[in-house]
């Protein structure tokens, strides 16, 4: 029998860089068949608004993906801006406003919100047939159950690459961190259901690089740059960074950090070009899949099915 030797700890692993751009090409492709999809059956054209109030820098940032994104594949997006001063009052008179205007099939309110608004203005009153970005209560609940819903863009995004550069997920221990309620929590959700074995990390998390350590996958949705370093992961892991921290001089960075991963890391997605073209076409998606709901008034009609025929599927490499 041969005897394969171990791995010296010193070697360094060939690591590959998980670039959104093929999957981009595909799920551009999709988007196309998709709007024709709608079409046939009777709807009207997609239309997605953005509600940003105050100035927040990552999320100017993530509105300005989402402009040149929904400009390549010829959606409509609509900004609506309202001031750091807005009350609540205000704010859920725009969401009313977005929820009643028949011409707008998807809503995505952008965060954080400035912290004198509690997220549940937004929560309770968005309509879920418009919730492009899987919040709201009835959204997030059927999410857990597994029934037809509205995921949250990141998330499935992040889910969608690891499929396309085929990362084997059934049986995985894989480690979140962060908690928010449109990544981290919805993320470990979405990999139990395809059978990973999931580890959901915090702020009040002890021993962190023991945990990350351990994981076979890394995804990490914290909002701290260089959070997770190439020493805290093991070799050959996976790392899925769905960070957008703007710096000092306007560049973008993630929460990993990407240099100590290279020679360490399995995979690593970098940022920018990696989970965030993937996130902003599958959020141009799920605008086309709210209009399908809406056209027959229920989150039942999310899931349609393309014909086949109107894809190509490129693999990843």
């Amino acid at each position: 029998m041969e005897v394969v030797a171990p791995v010296s700890p010193r070697e360094d692993t060939a690591t590959r860089v998980l670039k959104g751009s093929a999957l981009a090409r595909r799920l551009r492709s999709e988007i196309g068949a998709a709007k024709i999809h709608l079409e046939q059956r009777g709807g009207g054209l997609p239309v997605l608004a953005t509600l940003l109030v105050g100035d927040n820098a990552p999320a100017r940032a993530y509105r300005a993906s989402i402009v040149r994104t929904f400009a390549k594949v010829e959606i409509e997006h609509r900004a609506v801006e309202l001031p750091s001063t807005t009350t609540s009052d205000r704010l859920a008179a725009a969401v009313a406003e977005l929820n009643d205007d028949p011409a707008v099939t998807g809503v995505l309110v952008l965060m954080p919100l400035p912290e004198h608004l509690a997220p549940a203005t937004i929560l309770e009153r968005l309509s879920p047939l418009k919730d492009v970005d899987g919040i709201t209560p009835t959204n997030a609940g059927r999410l857990h159950l597994g029934l037809p819903s509205l995921r949250p863009s990141t998330p499935a995004g992040g889910l969608e690459l690891l499929d396309f550069h085929e990362i084997h997920l059934p049986g995985s221990t894989v480690t979140v961190v962060g908690r928010s309620n449109v990544v981290g929590r919805p993320l470990a959700t979405l990999l139990t259901q395809r059978h990973a074995t999931v580890t959901l990390c915090h702020r009040q998390t002890r021993d962190l690089p023991s945990i990350v350590g351990g994981a076979d996958i890394v995804c990490i949705a914290a909002g701290h740059p260089g959070l997770v370093t190439g020493d805290m992961i093991k070799r050959g892991a996976t790392v899925l960074d769905f960070g957008v921290n703007v710096t000092e001089d306007g560049s973008i960075v993630g929460d990993a950090d990407f240099d100590s991963m290279l020679g360490i890391a399995g995979a690593v997605t970098p940022v920018p070009g990696g989970t965030g073209p993937v996130t902003a076409l599958v959020l141009a998606r799920n605008t086309i899949a709210a209009a399908f709901a809406s056209l027959n008034g229920t989150l039942d009609a999310i899931l349609f099915e393309l014909p086949e025929a109107m894809v190509d599927h490129p693999r990843g490499t």
